[in-house]
């Protein structure tokens, strides 16, 4: 850094000195810039050499110096500098770019070829189709598989149900607060609320889980038992009930952020027309927003879908054809960490089973995305 600063001030004094015709297409400090971003590349490739550190130390002295003096060469020659450092900052951010893309295929691969070892022992058409899921039998590979059960629909009928009741209260919960802290509540109470409604986004989810099995689940129950109606306890409802409760901050703030997006022009023009408050709300706010409020919806699906903790301690672990809300169900999530507890041979058919939901799970979840895409398109096509 020091050399860097000499370096900088060097330059600037050779200007000052030079003809006052004759111009430079990159400023001093980014010379200094290529100083720092070359030394910074050499350090790096250095570290990872098989060199002493004696030598190691040597070259990074030999190379910062004759860095220096080649700048100045370069500077000199009038070299473009600026574009350098562009061209570099384009490349790191496409690297940052590319590492989500690559980090996503490299899980998308191992999960596979887990999956296609569980396959080659249990037939693809009775893990999908199959109507009873008991996998607990096949703990090594040389027990019979035939013993154990892989129908996997009872498993994600049971994820279906919990999500969609999370979605029940989550949704409209959060998209109407939304809408008053955006457009009826005031900048005052608004301060006030947010806050304390995005605190609920911070809460660990074992906690919600607590929750639900110490509160919710009990409250549920003599609920249901005051009018004669019997709930188990470890039921989806609550579940699926606290689950909901824990993604209505998540969906507030997205739903109050794509309102907040709308321009005030066409609110001010709906209102100037005529329209009510509620009436611009319906028909110009909602329908602007709504490509973003579908988004937020898709997101609060993909986190209820993935949840864990919630529905192990509170929906329960065997896995039934149902879609009673009152009854106990299990989710793809909760069978993963139940198959992958404890020492795990990663031979068996009951261990490779979870990398089996995980991939079904994973395709599920990417066809849901590019349905939803398209219809937030086709919105902004309408709406756009």
């Amino acid at each position: 850094m020091i050399l860097a600063f000499a370096l900088n001030h060097n330059i600037k004094n050779l200007r000052q000195k030079s003809d006052k015709k004759s111009r430079f297409n990159s400023l001093p400090i980014h010379y200094a810039y290529c100083f720092v971003l070359w030394s910074l590349i050499f350090t790096i490739a250095i570290i990872f050499t098989s060199f002493s550190d004696f030598t190691k130390n040597i070259l990074l002295v030999v190379f910062a110096i004759g860095n220096f003096f080649l700048i100045k060469f370069f500077h000199d020659r009038n070299f473009n500098s600026k574009k350098h450092i562009e061209n570099a900052g384009t490349i790191v951010l496409s690297i940052t770019a590319g590492i989500g893309i690559l980090i996503t295929i490299i899980i998308t691969i191992s999960i596979l070829f887990e999956a296609l070892r569980f396959f080659e022992k249990v037939n693809p058409l009775e893990f999908l189709f199959g109507t009873s899921w008991n996998p607990q039998m096949a703990i090594t590979s040389e027990q019979e598989v035939g013993k154990s059960s892989f129908g996997s629909v009872p498993v994600f009928l049971g994820t279906l149900l919990i999500t969609l009741i999370a979605m029940l209260v989550a949704v409209p919960v959060g998209i109407m607060g939304a809408i008053y802290l955006c457009l009826y509540a005031k900048a005052k109470t608004r301060d006030y609320l947010k806050p304390a409604l995005e605190i609920l986004a911070g809460v660990p989810t074992v906690v919600y889980g607590y929750f639900a099995v110490i509160t919710i689940a009990p409250f549920f129950k003599n609920i249901f038992a005051v009018i004669g109606i019997g709930i188990a306890s470890e039921s989806a409802l609550a579940a699926g009930f606290v689950m909901g409760v824990m993604i209505i901050p998540f969906m507030l703030s997205l739903t109050d952020d794509a309102l907040n997006a709308v321009p005030q022009a066409l609110k001010d023009g709906a209102l100037a027309m005529g329209s009510t408050k509620s009436e611009m709300i319906k028909k110009v706010v909602l329908p602007s927003a709504m490509p973003s409020i579908v988004g937020a919806v898709i997101l609060a699906v993909s986190r209820a879908i993935g949840e864990t903790m919630i529905v192990v301690m509170a929906a329960g672990l065997v896995a039934k054809m149902t879609f009673n809300p009152l009854d106990s169900v299990t989710t793809a999530t909760a069978q993963i960490v139940t198959l992958l507890v404890g020492d795990q041979e990663f031979n068996s058919p009951k261990t490779l089973a979870a990398f089996a939901l995980a991939l079904t799970l994973f395709i599920f979840t990417f066809i849901f995305n590019i349905i939803a895409l398209m219809v937030i398109k086709n919105y902004k096509k309408k709406y756009g």
